[in-house]
């Protein structure tokens, strides 16, 4: 199994036991590695951590738990600004030492992840503080595919 994201094309695809493609989100502000610059990192990854299996639709996660809450309209219209993790969440680890790995560069220390988000966010344009968003149903398909220690490529 292998993810490539290409952030040029808004696209994850998934090659192994068939191949799977996705719009998604990316960083609003571009690719960039550094801690609090909002980009998304590049290069070589693996899925670290994969959270939320079995939890429903619209879970939403605050610090990487399950709050309890399903996200409602009424709830994302309060909160426009809010960037909602929902429905699944798989944690990446970057693998390229001063690159994505280490120092101020670290994927997995900024909290880089491939997470659902409300239905009504766009795909296929950047729009994220640095994760990749994907639709719940596409990130729940997605989530019950990929084994923890997948690779992921993250390319421009």
């Amino acid at each position: 199994m292998h993810i490539t994201i290409s952030l040029a094309d808004q696209t994850l695809t998934l090659d192994g036991a068939g191949q799977r493609r996705y719009p998604v989100s990316t960083a609003a502000v571009g690719a960039d590695e550094r801690s609090g610059s909002n980009g998304t990192p590049r290069g070589e990854h693996l899925v670290r951590a994969r959270i939320g299996e079995g939890l429903p639709v619209g879970a939403v996660f605050r610090g990487r738990r399950f709050s309890g809450e399903i996200l409602t309209p009424e709830q994302a219209a309060a909160e426009p600004e809010r960037d909602w993790i929902l429905s699944r969440i798989l944690w990446l680890g970057g693998l390229e030492a001063g690159k994505n790995q280490g120092g101020d560069v670290d994927s997995f220390r900024r909290f880089i992840y491939i997470h659902g988000t409300p239905d009504h966010e766009p795909m296929g344009q950047p729009a994220s503080h640095g994760c990749i968003r994907m639709r719940n149903a596409d990130v729940i398909d997605l989530f019950d595919r990929v084994p923890l220690g997948c690779a992921v490529s993250i390319t421009e």
